[in-house]
């Protein structure tokens, strides 16, 4: 989008939200870039570049504006709309791949040569993935510096510098501040800073607006597992196994940000930490173009019209979402629960949580291998699927993750017994990302396509629904919340 000049000066002078994170403005005469949406005056179109990340911005020499604050812009949907490389190579970078494992390891994972990736990002963003990586760990430590009381040192590592050095340089080339200055600025403006508790980082995650929260928090509030997550005073809450350590998180609906109090065990999980909250969300989400394209089929325009800003609720790990997505066929949602915590008792890394009642980590793969099958309460051949499952996962043939390739991670998952459409879609849904999942066999989608008048045969259903893609999760969600489940409702307080 960001060689269409025209529209995207159209989108500065009219300060449409709808474009941040899509492009950046960078203005020649003062070497600043900002959102579209910046609230000052617009420069002259023949003053104005335009860029599709902040990366390639700052490697052309602009800063971020102080105003608008450019890198807090939501993610582009571009990366959770597609699972080509670049798309998945933006995933893991987000991730901080490059920062743990480096260029080579992000290539390794993605099955190209650096060389390639190279390539492939430089073309469409403008950057390569150091730049892009870089472009983060400033964010991350621009989070660091304003919301905690570390030390500068401890912000710079924590944010995956190699060194103080570039740490300070890199913050007083982006943000035109030193480190001192950020912090003094936000103890002044907002009361962030110093005197937050001891490991624990509160920030906003912003969102395209709208966003309805009504199943995005309720879906997850009503299928949590016992001991990994919970709904307590107004907030999402659960554990998080981090690549350095452990952690909690707190996440809370709020009309323009979602309010997110993270406790870490190690502050270089912080970049980590919030991609998957974003991922869980699906804060990247563009709710304009995906209601538009719903919109256009009659039946389901009266719904969108009705709850604009659906979400798709996901994950923060889909090797967890596939085994609760085995735990979950064929039975209610307490009985999931019921499953899920079992495993989570019997298997769990154990944790504290001094703010609430979460007790463990929920158990990788590797750790389930040591199951007894006979003491699932569940019938045989679900037994074996989880079984098989858990192997494919804990030995590497199969790979749910951010770094996935739809297409062959649905193959992969279709090989394993007990696998059929229902629980290969939902996983794509909402352990993947995939936009496009659609779950046409699913009680509760047909239960509201008749009552919608849509055809309720999954055939026929299917066929129709190929007027709402890509967005075909979408679709599930609004379809879902015509009844009337507790995971379409907001809980309320101490539910």
């Amino acid at each position: 989008m960001h060689t269409d000049t025209e529209h995207c000066v159209r989108a500065v002078q009219s300060k449409d939200a709808r474009f941040d994170g899509w492009i950046f403005t960078a203005v020649l005469t003062t070497r600043i870039y900002c959102r579209p949406s910046c609230p000052v005056v617009p420069p002259k179109p023949e003053n104005m570049t335009f860029y599709p990340s902040a990366a390639a911005c700052q490697q052309a020499g602009f800063r971020a504006c102080k105003r608008c604050r450019p890198d807090t812009s939501p993610g582009s949907p571009e990366w959770n709309a597609r699972a080509d490389s670049v798309a998945r190579a933006m995933r893991l970078i987000q991730d901080g791949v490059v920062d743990r494992e480096g260029v080579p390891g992000l290539a390794a994972r993605l099955g190209y040569s650096t060389r390639q990736i190279e390539r492939q990002l430089r073309a469409e963003l403008g950057a390569g993935p150091l730049a892009l990586a870089r472009a983060q760990r400033a964010q991350t430590a621009r989070v660091l510096i304003e919301t905690t009381a570390l030390p500068m040192a401890d912000v710079a590592f924590a944010a995956g510098f190699a060194s103080i050095r570039t740490f300070n340089e890199t913050v007083r080339e982006v943000f035109a501040l030193s480190p001192g200055e950020l912090r003094a600025r936000a103890g002044k403006g907002t009361g962030a800073g110093p005197g937050a508790a001891p490991g624990v980082i509160s920030l906003r995650l912003p969102f395209r607006a709208p966003l309805n929260p009504d199943n995005l928090f309720g879906h997850l509030a009503a299928t949590a597992v016992p001991g990994v997550e919970e709904w307590r005073d107004g907030a999402y809450r659960r554990t998080l196994a981090l690549p350095y350590g452990h952690g909690t998180v707190a996440l809370s609906p709020r009309p323009d940000h979602i309010a997110c109090r993270l406790s870490l065990t190690d502050p270089r999980d912080l970049t980590n930490a919030i991609s998957r909250c974003r991922r869980l969300l699906d804060l990247d989400a563009d709710p304009v173009a995906v209601d538009a394209q719903l919109s256009a089929d009659p039946l389901l325009a009266p719904l969108v019209a009705k709850a604009p800003g659906r979400r798709v609720p996901r994950t923060v790990d889909a090797a967890e979402f596939a085994v609760r997505g085995v735990l979950g066929q064929q039975v209610s949602t307490a009985a999931a629960r019921t499953h899920a915590g079992r495993l989570v008792t019997a298997y769990g890394t154990p944790v504290d949580d001094p703010e609430g009642g979460l007790t463990h980590l929920f158990p990788t793969p590797e750790q389930l291998t040591a199951l007894d099958p006979g003491s699932l309460a569940m019938p045989a051949s679900r037994r074996r699927t989880l079984t098989t499952l858990v192997a494919a996962l804990a030995d590497g043939s199969l790979v749910l993750g951010a770094d996935s390739d739809w297409a062959k991670a649905r193959a992969g998952l279709r090989e394993l017994p007990g696998f059929g459409p229902w629980t290969v879609e939902v996983i794509a849904m909402r352990g993947l990302g995939d936009p496009d999942a659609f779950l046409p066999s699913d009680l509760g989608i047909r239960k509201a396509a008749q009552g919608l008048g849509l055809p309720s045969t999954p055939a026929a259903l299917t066929a129709r629904a190929e007027g709402w893609r890509p967005w075909r999760a979408y679709a599930v969600q609004y379809l879902w919340a015509t009844d009337s489940h507790p995971i379409n409702h907001l809980p309320k307080n101490g539910e």
